[in-house]
């Protein structure tokens, strides 16, 4: 993205807290870009937990997809919702609008892998404009802001992990996101699908046990089916999942890097997902391309 660019926000999932989306935005114009909000991004069902009906958030985020004026579309936050959307949007009206940036995580995986299986387009995995990352009232955490400055500017990625569950080097396109989303799109049209693919995985808030029944549905589901390796993420409020992550995933025989600061919490650095990346145990390093292709080494 270039300064001048015009970024759309939209709330696909959960409702923004007003001040905090207007603190993201007004980050977003300090980098250079015109910033255009959805019409509904401040909105709150009767539920309390999705921002608007799904009507409503369905046609903000088609409109700035299929906007010729705007470059990227940035979420406003995650929560829940962004899967009731997928059979509301007018898939070839956003195939033809051709590819941007769509920016998310947590529950806009079911976003980031509908993007993948409808439109063929690399997705940006990295923080969301009204979260604390991005929005907080002393300012963006500075290796988070960078990181996402830099996605954006088009420079390959890098991201150290701090651990090593299986050996080895292995390279593909980066797959995934948020494991409770990967997990609840099986048996849809949008179901996961790691095969020659390096798999990203990350979540919050889930107990070991439910980390073990999500990675065994996806298991029986043929998910990780011919996968080349695996690169974990943040586990917030996990516990220590990694005993029941290596018990899982270990007898693919891939090699999985994991404590990528990438997900949840700080700081949070942004990756492209179907994009080439490496996977190198040895740095113990993901290495990323850009949006534009240029490969990881």
């Amino acid at each position: 993205m270039q300064q001048g660019d015009t970024v759309a926000v939209v709330s696909p999932s959960g409702p923004a807290d007003a001040a905090m989306l207007k603190r993201g935005v007004e980050r977003l114009e300090g980098l250079g870009h015109k910033v255009v909000v959805g019409a509904h991004a401040l909105d709150r069902q009767e539920f309390g937990y999705l921002a608007g009906d799904d009507a409503a958030r369905a046609a903000d985020l088609q409109a700035a997809w299929c906007d010729p004026s705007v470059s990227a579309v940035f979420c406003a936050r995650g929560g829940y919702g962004a899967g009731r959307l997928l059979g509301l949007l007018d898939w070839d009206a956003m195939r033809a609008a051709g590819p941007k940036v769509l920016l998310g995580s947590s529950d806009i995986t079911a976003l980031h892998n509908a993007f993948a299986v409808e439109l063929g387009v690399p997705t940006l995995h990295g923080p969301m404009v009204a979260c604390d990352a991005i929005a907080a009232e002393d300012g963006p955490e500075p290796r988070t802001w960078e990181s996402l400055r830099a996605a954006l500017s088009g420079e390959p990625v890098r991201v150290a992990g701090d651990r090593v569950l299986v050996p080895g080097r292995a390279a593909g396109v980066l797959s995934g996101g948020n494991l409770s989303l990967l997990a609840s799109m099986c048996g849809t049209r949008w179901q996961p699908s790691f095969a020659g693919k390096l798999a990203f995985l990350e979540d919050i808030g889930e107990e070991p046990y439910r980390i073990d029944r999500m990675l065994t549905q996806l298991l029986h589901a043929g998910a990780f089916d011919g996968v080349r390796g695996i690169a974990l993420g943040s586990w917030v409020q996990c516990g220590d999942p990694y005993a029941v992550l290596a018990d899982r995933l270990g007898p693919l025989g891939v090699p999985i890097l994991a404590g990528l600061p990438v997900g949840h919490g700080s700081p949070q650095m942004s990756v492209w997902l179907g994009t080439l990346g490496v996977i190198d145990t040895e740095s113990c390093s993901l290495t990323g391309s850009n949006r534009d292709g240029e490969q990881a080494r």
